[in-house]
Protein backbone atom coordinates (compact mmCIF):
# COMPACT_ATOMS: atom_id res chain seq x y z
CA UNK A 1 0.00 0.00 0.00
CA UNK A 2 1.17 3.87 -0.49
CA UNK A 3 2.09 6.03 1.66
CA UNK A 4 -1.30 7.75 1.14
CA UNK A 5 -3.74 4.65 1.59
CA UNK A 6 -3.86 4.16 -2.28
CA UNK A 7 -3.34 0.57 -3.57
CA UNK A 8 -5.15 -1.06 -6.86
CA UNK A 9 -7.48 -3.56 -6.12
CA UNK A 10 -7.94 -7.02 -7.99
CA UNK A 11 -10.89 -9.14 -7.34
CA UNK A 12 -9.65 -11.17 -4.41
CA UNK A 13 -8.16 -7.78 -2.78
CA UNK A 14 -11.70 -6.48 -3.34
CA UNK A 15 -13.65 -9.42 -1.47
CA UNK A 16 -11.46 -8.42 1.27
CA UNK A 17 -12.43 -4.35 1.20
CA UNK A 18 -15.83 -5.36 0.99
CA UNK A 19 -15.97 -7.63 3.64
CA UNK A 20 -14.52 -4.84 5.78
CA UNK A 21 -17.04 -2.15 4.66
CA UNK A 22 -20.61 -2.29 6.29
CA UNK A 23 -21.67 -0.08 4.18
CA UNK A 24 -21.38 -1.85 1.21
CA UNK A 25 -21.27 -5.73 2.46
CA UNK A 26 -24.89 -4.37 3.71
CA UNK A 27 -25.72 -4.24 0.54
CA UNK A 28 -24.67 -7.34 -0.99
CA UNK A 29 -25.21 -9.45 2.05
CA UNK A 30 -23.33 -11.16 4.43
CA UNK A 31 -21.80 -14.17 2.51
CA UNK A 32 -18.82 -12.55 0.95
CA UNK A 33 -18.34 -15.87 -0.74
CA UNK A 34 -20.96 -15.73 -2.78
CA UNK A 35 -20.52 -12.83 -4.27
CA UNK A 36 -19.95 -12.54 -8.58
CA UNK A 37 -17.50 -10.65 -9.43
CA UNK A 38 -17.06 -8.70 -13.41
CA UNK A 39 -14.77 -6.74 -14.42
CA UNK A 40 -15.98 -4.24 -17.30
CA UNK A 41 -14.03 -1.33 -17.44
CA UNK A 42 -13.66 -0.59 -21.37
CA UNK A 43 -12.51 2.75 -20.91
CA UNK A 44 -9.04 4.29 -20.84
CA UNK A 45 -8.75 5.64 -17.34
CA UNK A 46 -9.96 3.10 -14.77
CA UNK A 47 -10.88 -0.12 -13.02
CA UNK A 48 -15.22 -0.73 -13.24
CA UNK A 49 -16.51 -3.82 -11.27
CA UNK A 50 -19.66 -5.18 -11.59
CA UNK A 51 -20.07 -6.83 -7.72
CA UNK A 52 -23.59 -9.11 -7.27
CA UNK A 53 -24.30 -10.49 -4.13
CA UNK A 54 -27.29 -12.41 -2.61
CA UNK A 55 -28.96 -9.65 -1.39
CA UNK A 56 -28.46 -6.70 -3.97
CA UNK A 57 -25.47 -5.78 -6.57
CA UNK A 58 -23.25 -2.36 -7.48
CA UNK A 59 -20.76 -1.11 -9.09
CA UNK A 60 -17.66 -0.07 -7.91
CA UNK A 61 -14.88 2.13 -9.94
CA UNK A 62 -11.28 2.68 -8.89
CA UNK A 63 -8.87 5.43 -10.39
CA UNK A 64 -5.92 4.54 -10.92
CA UNK A 65 -2.47 7.05 -10.77
CA UNK A 66 -2.42 6.85 -14.55
CA UNK A 67 -4.07 6.12 -17.82
CA UNK A 68 -4.97 2.26 -17.50
CA UNK A 69 -4.66 1.68 -21.50
CA UNK A 70 -1.29 3.37 -21.54
CA UNK A 71 0.49 2.28 -18.14
CA UNK A 72 2.50 4.17 -15.45
CA UNK A 73 4.13 5.95 -17.89
CA UNK A 74 1.44 7.92 -18.42
CA UNK A 75 0.60 9.45 -15.22
CA UNK A 76 -3.04 10.97 -14.35
CA UNK A 77 -4.53 11.65 -11.04
CA UNK A 78 -6.57 9.72 -9.14
CA UNK A 79 -8.00 12.56 -7.30
CA UNK A 80 -10.51 12.84 -10.21
CA UNK A 81 -12.39 10.50 -8.31
CA UNK A 82 -12.83 12.72 -5.45
CA UNK A 83 -14.57 15.61 -8.20
CA UNK A 84 -16.61 12.67 -9.97
CA UNK A 85 -17.68 11.59 -7.12
CA UNK A 86 -18.97 15.61 -5.83
CA UNK A 87 -20.55 16.23 -8.85
CA UNK A 88 -22.35 12.87 -9.07
CA UNK A 89 -23.46 13.40 -5.32
CA UNK A 90 -24.69 17.13 -5.98
CA UNK A 91 -26.18 16.59 -9.62
CA UNK A 92 -27.99 13.35 -8.17
CA UNK A 93 -29.45 15.70 -5.46
CA UNK A 94 -30.73 18.16 -8.21
CA UNK A 95 -31.76 15.66 -10.59
CA UNK A 96 -32.25 12.29 -8.61
CA UNK A 97 -33.92 10.66 -11.56
CA UNK A 98 -31.26 10.86 -14.29
CA UNK A 99 -28.10 10.15 -11.84
CA UNK A 100 -26.99 6.50 -10.17
CA UNK A 101 -27.06 6.72 -6.48
CA UNK A 102 -23.66 7.05 -5.01
CA UNK A 103 -23.42 4.36 -1.64
CA UNK A 104 -19.75 5.19 -1.00
CA UNK A 105 -16.49 7.24 -1.65
CA UNK A 106 -13.08 6.49 -0.41
CA UNK A 107 -11.13 9.39 -1.23
CA UNK A 108 -7.62 7.57 -0.31
CA UNK A 109 -8.87 4.85 -2.22
CA UNK A 110 -10.44 6.93 -5.07
CA UNK A 111 -12.80 4.26 -4.92
CA UNK A 112 -16.96 5.36 -5.63
CA UNK A 113 -19.34 2.39 -5.39
CA UNK A 114 -22.82 3.11 -6.70
CA UNK A 115 -25.94 1.81 -7.91
CA UNK A 116 -25.16 -1.03 -10.70
CA UNK A 117 -27.30 -0.12 -13.75
CA UNK A 118 -29.02 -3.39 -14.13
CA UNK A 119 -30.01 -4.80 -18.09
CA UNK A 120 -31.39 -3.86 -20.15
CA UNK A 121 -29.22 -0.90 -19.48
CA UNK A 122 -26.60 -0.40 -22.00
CA UNK A 123 -24.32 2.70 -23.48
CA UNK A 124 -26.22 5.01 -25.44
CA UNK A 125 -23.42 5.22 -27.91
CA UNK A 126 -23.93 1.32 -28.32
CA UNK A 127 -27.70 1.70 -28.99
CA UNK A 128 -27.36 4.48 -31.84
CA UNK A 129 -25.04 2.09 -33.79
CA UNK A 130 -27.35 -0.21 -33.41
CA UNK A 131 -30.33 1.47 -34.73
CA UNK A 132 -32.51 1.39 -31.22
CA UNK A 133 -34.72 4.25 -30.82
CA UNK A 134 -35.00 5.35 -27.24
CA UNK A 135 -38.12 7.55 -26.86
CA UNK A 136 -37.49 9.15 -24.22
CA UNK A 137 -34.20 10.40 -24.21
CA UNK A 138 -34.69 14.05 -25.08
CA UNK A 139 -37.34 14.17 -22.57
CA UNK A 140 -35.00 12.70 -19.98
CA UNK A 141 -31.43 14.18 -20.85
CA UNK A 142 -33.07 17.86 -21.11
CA UNK A 143 -34.37 17.59 -17.70
CA UNK A 144 -31.03 16.35 -16.87
CA UNK A 145 -29.08 19.07 -18.31
CA UNK A 146 -31.81 22.06 -17.20
CA UNK A 147 -31.70 21.45 -13.79
CA UNK A 148 -27.99 20.22 -13.63
CA UNK A 149 -26.64 23.42 -15.02
CA UNK A 150 -29.53 25.85 -13.61
CA UNK A 151 -29.17 25.30 -10.30
CA UNK A 152 -25.30 24.96 -10.13
CA UNK A 153 -25.42 28.35 -11.99
CA UNK A 154 -25.68 32.14 -10.68
CA UNK A 155 -28.89 32.32 -12.12
CA UNK A 156 -30.04 30.73 -8.72
CA UNK A 157 -26.85 30.74 -6.34
CA UNK A 158 -25.01 33.94 -4.89
CA UNK A 159 -21.94 34.64 -5.47
CA UNK A 160 -20.43 33.36 -2.58
CA UNK A 161 -21.26 29.47 -3.23
CA UNK A 162 -20.38 30.10 -6.92
CA UNK A 163 -17.11 31.01 -5.80
CA UNK A 164 -16.41 28.54 -3.23
CA UNK A 165 -17.77 26.03 -6.04
CA UNK A 166 -15.44 27.47 -8.07
CA UNK A 167 -12.36 27.09 -6.11
CA UNK A 168 -13.44 23.32 -4.72
CA UNK A 169 -13.23 22.42 -8.47
CA UNK A 170 -10.33 24.00 -9.31
CA UNK A 171 -8.86 21.02 -8.45
CA UNK A 172 -9.84 19.44 -11.70
CA UNK A 173 -7.33 21.33 -13.21
CA UNK A 174 -5.16 18.09 -14.56
CA UNK A 175 -8.29 16.77 -16.50
CA UNK A 176 -9.44 19.80 -17.69
CA UNK A 177 -5.91 20.29 -18.96
CA UNK A 178 -6.46 17.20 -21.01
CA UNK A 179 -9.43 18.65 -22.47
CA UNK A 180 -7.96 21.96 -23.52
CA UNK A 181 -4.94 19.96 -25.29
CA UNK A 182 -7.17 16.80 -26.97
CA UNK A 183 -10.48 19.02 -27.68
CA UNK A 184 -9.14 22.73 -28.57
CA UNK A 185 -4.97 22.24 -29.56
CA UNK A 186 -3.91 18.63 -30.68
CA UNK A 187 -6.47 18.72 -33.95
CA UNK A 188 -5.40 21.89 -35.20
CA UNK A 189 -1.61 21.14 -35.26
CA UNK A 190 0.85 18.64 -36.14
CA UNK A 191 0.97 15.57 -33.12
CA UNK A 192 2.27 12.55 -32.46
CA UNK A 193 -1.25 11.87 -30.76
CA UNK A 194 -3.98 12.57 -33.38
CA UNK A 195 -4.83 10.00 -35.91
CA UNK A 196 -7.75 9.63 -38.65
CA UNK A 197 -8.67 7.26 -41.28
CA UNK A 198 -5.55 7.01 -43.42
CA UNK A 199 -5.24 7.41 -46.56
CA UNK A 200 -8.77 8.60 -47.42
CA UNK A 201 -9.10 11.69 -44.43
CA UNK A 202 -4.95 12.91 -44.90
CA UNK A 203 -5.87 16.05 -46.74
CA UNK A 204 -9.16 16.76 -44.62
CA UNK A 205 -6.79 15.88 -41.72
CA UNK A 206 -3.95 18.99 -42.93
CA UNK A 207 -6.99 21.20 -44.28
CA UNK A 208 -7.83 21.48 -40.41
CA UNK A 209 -4.69 22.26 -39.68
CA UNK A 210 -4.20 25.02 -42.27
CA UNK A 211 -7.47 26.39 -41.74
CA UNK A 212 -6.68 29.84 -40.22
CA UNK A 213 -10.46 30.70 -39.73
CA UNK A 214 -11.37 27.65 -37.80
CA UNK A 215 -7.94 28.55 -35.68
CA UNK A 216 -9.73 31.45 -34.33
CA UNK A 217 -13.03 30.01 -33.77
CA UNK A 218 -11.43 27.18 -31.72
CA UNK A 219 -9.28 29.93 -29.82
CA UNK A 220 -12.28 32.10 -28.43
CA UNK A 221 -14.54 28.19 -27.86
CA UNK A 222 -10.83 27.25 -25.46
CA UNK A 223 -10.64 30.90 -23.90
CA UNK A 224 -14.20 30.05 -22.85
CA UNK A 225 -13.60 26.66 -22.24
CA UNK A 226 -10.57 27.96 -19.77
CA UNK A 227 -12.44 31.13 -18.15
CA UNK A 228 -16.21 30.64 -17.86
CA UNK A 229 -17.36 29.18 -14.36
CA UNK A 230 -20.56 29.26 -15.63
CA UNK A 231 -22.25 25.88 -14.07
CA UNK A 232 -21.11 22.84 -12.80
CA UNK A 233 -20.59 21.10 -15.64
CA UNK A 234 -20.19 17.45 -16.07
CA UNK A 235 -17.33 18.08 -18.67
CA UNK A 236 -17.14 14.89 -20.94
CA UNK A 237 -21.34 14.55 -21.84
CA UNK A 238 -20.84 12.39 -24.91
CA UNK A 239 -23.15 9.38 -25.82
CA UNK A 240 -20.89 6.67 -24.13
CA UNK A 241 -21.49 8.75 -20.53
CA UNK A 242 -25.66 7.81 -21.16
CA UNK A 243 -26.79 4.45 -20.05
CA UNK A 244 -30.53 3.59 -21.64
CA UNK A 245 -33.36 1.53 -21.81
CA UNK A 246 -36.66 2.28 -23.31
CA UNK A 247 -37.85 4.17 -20.12
CA UNK A 248 -34.56 5.09 -18.15
CA UNK A 249 -31.62 7.65 -18.87
CA UNK A 250 -28.61 7.71 -16.37
CA UNK A 251 -25.92 9.78 -17.06
CA UNK A 252 -22.60 8.58 -15.76
CA UNK A 253 -18.57 9.66 -15.72
CA UNK A 254 -18.40 12.82 -14.11
CA UNK A 255 -14.74 12.66 -13.70
CA UNK A 256 -14.23 16.07 -15.72
CA UNK A 257 -16.79 17.48 -13.88
CA UNK A 258 -15.88 21.54 -13.12
CA UNK A 259 -17.20 24.50 -13.11
CA UNK A 260 -17.39 25.71 -17.02
CA UNK A 261 -19.10 26.90 -19.58
CA UNK A 262 -23.00 25.35 -19.79
CA UNK A 263 -22.93 24.97 -23.73
CA UNK A 264 -19.50 22.90 -23.17
CA UNK A 265 -22.60 20.09 -22.45
CA UNK A 266 -25.23 21.13 -24.24
CA UNK A 267 -22.98 20.48 -27.12
CA UNK A 268 -21.08 17.78 -26.13
CA UNK A 269 -24.32 15.93 -26.46
CA UNK A 270 -25.98 17.10 -28.94
CA UNK A 271 -22.30 17.08 -31.07
CA UNK A 272 -22.14 13.60 -30.49
CA UNK A 273 -25.57 12.85 -31.59
CA UNK A 274 -24.84 14.51 -34.84
CA UNK A 275 -21.96 11.91 -35.09
CA UNK A 276 -24.35 9.00 -35.24
CA UNK A 277 -26.41 10.88 -37.52
CA UNK A 278 -23.32 10.80 -40.44
CA UNK A 279 -22.03 7.24 -39.30
CA UNK A 280 -25.89 5.85 -40.38
CA UNK A 281 -24.52 5.33 -43.81
CA UNK A 282 -21.92 3.12 -43.00
CA UNK A 283 -24.43 0.96 -40.73
CA UNK A 284 -27.35 0.63 -43.48
CA UNK A 285 -28.07 -2.99 -45.23
CA UNK A 286 -30.16 -4.53 -47.67
CA UNK A 287 -32.22 -5.19 -44.88
CA UNK A 288 -32.08 -1.90 -43.69
CA UNK A 289 -31.17 1.46 -44.96
CA UNK A 290 -31.14 3.76 -41.52
CA UNK A 291 -32.94 6.33 -43.46
CA UNK A 292 -36.01 6.07 -40.69
CA UNK A 293 -33.69 6.19 -37.83
CA UNK A 294 -31.81 9.04 -39.48
CA UNK A 295 -34.31 11.41 -38.58
CA UNK A 296 -35.22 10.29 -35.33
CA UNK A 297 -31.90 11.39 -34.20
CA UNK A 298 -32.74 14.01 -35.86
CA UNK A 299 -35.54 14.99 -34.45
CA UNK A 300 -33.58 14.05 -30.58
CA UNK A 301 -30.97 16.62 -31.29
CA UNK A 302 -34.49 19.05 -32.00
CA UNK A 303 -36.07 17.97 -29.19
CA UNK A 304 -33.28 18.15 -27.06
CA UNK A 305 -32.32 21.84 -27.14
CA UNK A 306 -35.91 22.72 -27.82
CA UNK A 307 -36.85 20.98 -24.74
CA UNK A 308 -33.72 22.09 -22.84
CA UNK A 309 -34.15 25.71 -23.59
CA UNK A 310 -37.99 25.72 -23.03
CA UNK A 311 -37.29 23.73 -19.38
CA UNK A 312 -34.13 26.15 -18.53
CA UNK A 313 -36.27 29.21 -18.83
CA UNK A 314 -38.80 28.02 -16.47
CA UNK A 315 -36.84 27.50 -14.24
CA UNK A 316 -35.39 31.01 -14.70
CA UNK A 317 -38.86 32.69 -14.38
CA UNK A 318 -40.02 30.20 -11.24
CA UNK A 319 -36.60 31.66 -9.48
CA UNK A 320 -36.44 34.94 -11.02
CA UNK A 321 -37.13 36.49 -7.26
CA UNK A 322 -34.39 33.82 -5.73
CA UNK A 323 -30.95 34.30 -4.23
CA UNK A 324 -29.39 33.69 -7.56
CA UNK A 325 -27.52 37.13 -8.17
CA UNK A 326 -26.67 37.58 -12.00
CA UNK A 327 -29.75 38.99 -12.57
CA UNK A 328 -31.19 41.08 -9.08
CA UNK A 329 -35.12 41.19 -9.23
CA UNK A 330 -34.43 44.89 -8.33
CA UNK A 331 -32.57 45.93 -11.50
CA UNK A 332 -34.85 43.54 -14.25
CA UNK A 333 -37.56 45.07 -12.63
CA UNK A 334 -40.56 44.69 -15.34
CA UNK A 335 -41.27 41.74 -16.98
CA UNK A 336 -39.83 43.09 -20.95
CA UNK A 337 -36.62 43.58 -19.80
CA UNK A 338 -36.53 40.21 -18.03
CA UNK A 339 -37.74 38.46 -21.24
CA UNK A 340 -35.22 40.53 -23.83
CA UNK A 341 -32.05 39.26 -20.98
CA UNK A 342 -33.40 35.64 -21.53
CA UNK A 343 -33.46 36.02 -24.93
CA UNK A 344 -29.94 37.62 -25.06
CA UNK A 345 -28.76 34.53 -22.83
CA UNK A 346 -30.44 31.51 -24.13
CA UNK A 347 -29.43 33.19 -27.82
CA UNK A 348 -25.70 32.95 -26.74
CA UNK A 349 -25.57 30.10 -24.98
CA UNK A 350 -27.13 28.43 -28.27
CA UNK A 351 -24.52 29.67 -30.09
CA UNK A 352 -21.84 28.38 -27.67
CA UNK A 353 -23.65 25.19 -27.71
CA UNK A 354 -23.21 24.41 -31.25
CA UNK A 355 -19.71 25.59 -31.12
CA UNK A 356 -18.18 23.36 -28.54
CA UNK A 357 -21.04 20.32 -30.32
CA UNK A 358 -18.45 21.20 -33.72
CA UNK A 359 -15.20 21.44 -31.56
CA UNK A 360 -16.32 17.63 -29.99
CA UNK A 361 -17.05 16.20 -33.44
CA UNK A 362 -14.14 17.88 -35.22
CA UNK A 363 -11.69 15.79 -32.31
CA UNK A 364 -13.02 12.72 -32.60
CA UNK A 365 -12.47 12.61 -36.54
CA UNK A 366 -8.89 13.43 -36.55
CA UNK A 367 -7.80 13.78 -32.59
CA UNK A 368 -6.44 11.10 -30.33
CA UNK A 369 -10.30 9.18 -29.15
CA UNK A 370 -12.36 8.52 -31.81
CA UNK A 371 -16.15 6.88 -31.63
CA UNK A 372 -17.70 3.37 -31.97
CA UNK A 373 -20.40 4.87 -34.58
CA UNK A 374 -17.38 5.46 -37.39
CA UNK A 375 -14.54 2.84 -35.39
CA UNK A 376 -17.10 -0.10 -35.72
CA UNK A 377 -18.04 0.58 -39.71
CA UNK A 378 -15.58 -2.13 -41.03
CA UNK A 379 -14.78 -0.65 -44.42
CA UNK A 380 -12.11 2.10 -44.63
CA UNK A 381 -13.43 3.43 -47.66
CA UNK A 382 -17.06 3.65 -46.50
CA UNK A 383 -15.81 5.05 -42.81
CA UNK A 384 -14.13 7.86 -44.13
CA UNK A 385 -16.57 8.89 -46.58
CA UNK A 386 -18.92 8.99 -43.35
CA UNK A 387 -16.37 10.64 -41.14
CA UNK A 388 -15.64 13.55 -44.37
CA UNK A 389 -19.25 14.34 -43.93
CA UNK A 390 -19.74 14.98 -40.50
CA UNK A 391 -16.12 16.69 -40.63
CA UNK A 392 -17.07 19.06 -43.26
CA UNK A 393 -20.77 19.53 -41.23
CA UNK A 394 -18.75 20.26 -37.96
CA UNK A 395 -16.30 23.14 -39.78
CA UNK A 396 -19.21 24.63 -41.54
CA UNK A 397 -21.03 24.78 -37.87
CA UNK A 398 -17.72 26.09 -35.87
CA UNK A 399 -17.12 29.21 -38.19
CA UNK A 400 -20.86 30.05 -39.21
CA UNK A 401 -22.55 29.17 -36.10
CA UNK A 402 -24.10 32.56 -35.67
CA UNK A 403 -25.54 32.66 -38.59
CA UNK A 404 -28.36 29.61 -37.24
CA UNK A 405 -31.16 31.09 -35.44
CA UNK A 406 -32.67 27.72 -34.27
CA UNK A 407 -31.51 24.48 -33.97
CA UNK A 408 -33.94 23.20 -37.03
CA UNK A 409 -32.12 25.38 -39.63
CA UNK A 410 -29.12 23.12 -37.56
CA UNK A 411 -30.80 19.72 -38.68
CA UNK A 412 -31.71 21.14 -42.14
CA UNK A 413 -27.67 21.94 -42.84
CA UNK A 414 -26.70 18.41 -41.78
CA UNK A 415 -29.40 17.21 -44.17
CA UNK A 416 -27.90 19.47 -46.85
CA UNK A 417 -23.86 18.32 -46.94
CA UNK A 418 -23.22 16.72 -50.00
CA UNK A 419 -22.63 13.28 -50.96
CA UNK A 420 -26.74 12.04 -50.08
CA UNK A 421 -25.26 8.00 -50.38
CA UNK A 422 -22.39 6.13 -49.84
CA UNK A 423 -20.61 5.44 -53.88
Amino acid sequence: MASDGFRPLNEKLLVEYIKATPSLSSKLGEESADLVIKEVGDGNLNFVYIVIGSSGSLVIKQALPYVRCIGESFPMTKERAYFEALTLKEHGRLCPGHVPEIYHFDRPMSLIAMRYLEPPHIILRKGLVAGVQYPLLAEHISDYMAKTLFYTSLLFRGTTEHKQSVAEFCGNVELCRLTEQVVFSDPYQVSHFNRWTSPYLDDDAKSVREDNVLKLEIAGLKSMFIERAQALIHGDLHTGSVMVTSNSTQVIDPEFSFMGPMGFDIGAFIGNLFLAYFSQDGHADQNNDRESYKMWILKTAEDTWNLFNAKFTKLWHENKDGSGEAYLPEVYNNSELLLQAQKKYMKDLFHDSLGFGAAKMIRRIVGIAHVEDFESIKDANKRAYCERRALEFAKMLLKERHRFHAIDEVVSAAQEVPGKSFE
